[in-house]
């Protein structure tokens, strides 16, 4: 997704506690451990002028588990929250993602109920496989005045599409995050960072990037496999659409050439059949899932332009240092 301005956006960026983020990637490096579960959570805060603060969060319950209302959960941690005076003013949710694939259809719905509803709402996005190798991804998105218009129409044929001027780069727009911490935390922050032992301090150095790597190329082509054969069955349905009517249109052309001959016998034309019982409309596939498929290339291919490109800056700070070492 491209950074596209909001027209008229509320927000021009979220700021985040350190606490917040905490809890969140304790959260999705818990949930995703071994198994590929999504994490998913509620993010809190409050609006001040043109930003938006993010201060605690809470996860969302298993959805396997069935005697837990998820919506009565909800309001009961944020009414527990503003016992405790703790910012309990829902802004928005949280999930977790694996080498960048986040963008579908569940997370297109929930973010325009959200936004609907809380117009300053964003989604933010957690990659547990990037940070764990040093990037420390999280991003913020909210849908585009056009992706929202899409959704009301609940409409997505090519022609809806088009007059609405939707694509899979007009679907999200990505706000800037600022993530602040007190001054009391940076204290902290500095003591702990003297109480690392040094060789655990170097792990930002890593560069076995092959495996991230190799994760999103290997999802990128999965993707343009799927994007092939939507456009496959679209190709299908232009060849179907032209061929009925080449059909119409011979069986027109018979009707009137019947009808020139009967009445050149003086007898009377045939009787009027409505073609489209004879020649029924074929379905538009809709093109919501391959516009979002393709938004999801596009991701891809961002993610490693910038992976690499870090890569490689890591590769050349190393070969500096052995330089100066020999």
């Amino acid at each position: 997704m491209r950074r596209i301005q909001e027209p008229e956006t509320p927000i021009d960026y979220v700021q985040m506690d350190g606490l917040a983020v905490m809890k969140i990637v304790k959260h999705c490096h818990e949930e995703c451990a071994g198994n590929l579960e999504v994490a998913q959570g509620a993010l809190l805060g409050l609006v001040v002028d043109n930003r938006l603060e993010i201060t605690n969060c809470f996860p969302f319950p298993k959805t396997y588990d069935e005697t837990i209302d998820e919506e009565e959960y909800q309001l009961d941690m944020m009414r527990r929250l503003r016992r405790v005076n703790v910012d309990h003013y829902h802004v928005g949710w949280y999930q977790s993602s694996d080498v960048g694939s986040f963008l579908s259809s569940p997370l297109l719905e929930s973010q325009y109920h959200y936004q609907t509803s809380i117009e300053e709402s964003v989604v933010l996005i957690y990659d547990t496989q990037k940070t764990e190798r040093g990037f420390l991804t999280l991003k913020a998105y909210r849908l585009t005045p056009q992706a929202i218009n899409m959704y009301k129409e609940g409409e997505f044929s090519p022609d809806a599409m088009r007059s609405l001027k939707v694509s899979y780069e007009s679907l999200l727009t990505e706000v800037p995050v600022i993530i602040r911490n007190s001054p009391l935390t940076n204290i902290l922050m500095c003591q702990l960072q003297e109480m690392i032992p040094p060789q655990q301090g170097y792990n930002f150095l890593d560069l076995s990037t092959s495996s991230v790597l190799e994760g999103h190329l290997r999802s990128l082509m999965e993707h343009v496999d799927d994007l092939n054969q939507e456009a496959i069955k679209f190709n299908r349905y232009q060849h179907a659409v032209i061929r009925q009517s080449q059909d119409k249109h011979r069986y027109l052309q018979k009707r009137n050439q019947e009808n020139q001959a009967r009445e050149a016998k003086g007898e009377p034309p045939l009787p009027e059949e409505d073609i489209n019982k004879l020649f029924r409309p074929i379905m538009v596939p809709p093109r919501l899932m391959p516009m979002i498929m393709s938004g999801q290339v596009d991701a891809y291919s961002q993610h490693i332009s910038q992976f690499c490109s870090q890569s490689l800056a890591k590769l050349y700070i190393m070969q500096s240092l052995q330089d100066k070492s020999t």
